[in-house]
């Protein structure tokens, strides 16, 4: 089925509301589908630090640069405006609870009992991940409320495997589509 010249109707779309609450927004932007991966450095004094992010996105085949942010109130937010080296696990689909874990912040220690495999930049990687990007800490600008960071990959490993995806407020995982 070509989509582009296909005659669905498209239904009538209110353009007025330039007002909405925060909580709409969020709702709205859930119903872009994204990947889900666990963020992490290693502080100078040899503590592992990761989180769970889905803003994760490519920025540039040349020179190779990613970005992802972190809110400004995070506990987080020094260690990782200040590291000179961050990895990025994209996680498969059977890391709901792993993903799960590293996004609660009750959890002190989040990498205890976790396979982890250390980068030749003494950086923290998580085993099992379907993607690794081992990143130099390059660039980083507060817009809103969040801290983008940009990162210049510098080494990347990969396995086999099916994304973990986040949508609507669950996780969920890719399908494959048979043409018709």
């Amino acid at each position: 089925m070509n989509i582009q010249n296909s005659q669905i109707p498209l239904p009538d779309v209110e353009w007025g509301m330039a007002e909405f609450e925060t909580r709409a927004l969020r709702t709205l932007l859930g119903c872009y589908p994204t990947g889900v991966a666990i963020v992490a450095t290693r502080t100078a004094d040899g503590r592992n630090v990761g989180l769970t992010i889905n803003s994760f996105a490519s920025l540039s085949l040349e020179p190779p640069l990613i970005l992802w942010s972190l809110v400004n109130h995070s506990p987080n937010l020094s260690v990782f405006r200040n590291c000179g080296y961050f990895t990025i696990s994209i996680l498969g689909c059977d890391h709901q609870e792993l993903a799960l874990r590293f996004a609660n912040p009750r959890v002190e220690n989040k990498f205890q009992g976790i396979p982890v495999q250390e980068t030749p930049e003494g950086m923290p990687s998580i085993d099992g991940a379907i993607a690794t990007l081992v990143c130099a800490n390059h660039q980083q600008t507060h817009l809103g409320d969040h801290l983008l960071m940009i990162g210049q990959i510098k080494r990347i490993a990969s396995i086999e495997g099916k994304p973990l995806v986040f949508h609507a407020g669950m996780f969920t995982a890719l399908h494959d589509i048979r043409e018709i």
